[in-house]
């Protein structure tokens, strides 16, 4: 086989996997980027229903809203812990407004590296 040929051909391999290893990258950071507007979009559910009072129910303590936040973002693979989630409060007992900011990160892996990412996700 003359070596012509055969630089070609490693080139195109070389080529072929340098742009499997761009793709792989992007799909992983689309992916979280989806993940983490999927849960700002359940954490802005999450506290509106929290601050909602219609006279049938108790108010949702701070651990029950942590406890729903960490259910939601289980649904989008994002594991959280309760020391991730902070709950806000604010206005009166009869007329409160609830906020929720959760921080997380996520990690993008390549062949021998990985990123992290750093997410701050709010209700706000």
């Amino acid at each position: 086989m003359p070596i012509g040929l055969v630089v070609g051909i490693v080139k195109i391999i070389a080529g072929l996997l340098i742009f499997l290893l761009v793709i792989s990258t992007a799909w992983q950071i689309a992916s979280c980027e989806f993940a983490n507007y999927e849960l700002k979009d359940d954490l802005k559910d999450v506290a509106a229903l929290a601050g909602s009072r219609i006279g049938l129910m108790a108010g949702s303590s701070d651990d029950d809203l942590r406890d729903a936040v960490i259910r939601r973002a289980a649904r989008h693979d994002i594991r959280l812990g309760r020391g991730q989630i902070q709950v806000r409060r604010s206005g009166t007992e009869e007329n409160s407004t609830v906020f929720l900011v959760a921080k997380y990160r996520a990690r993008i892996l390549f062949p021998g590296a990985s990123l992290v990412f750093h997410f701050t996700t709010s209700s706000e």
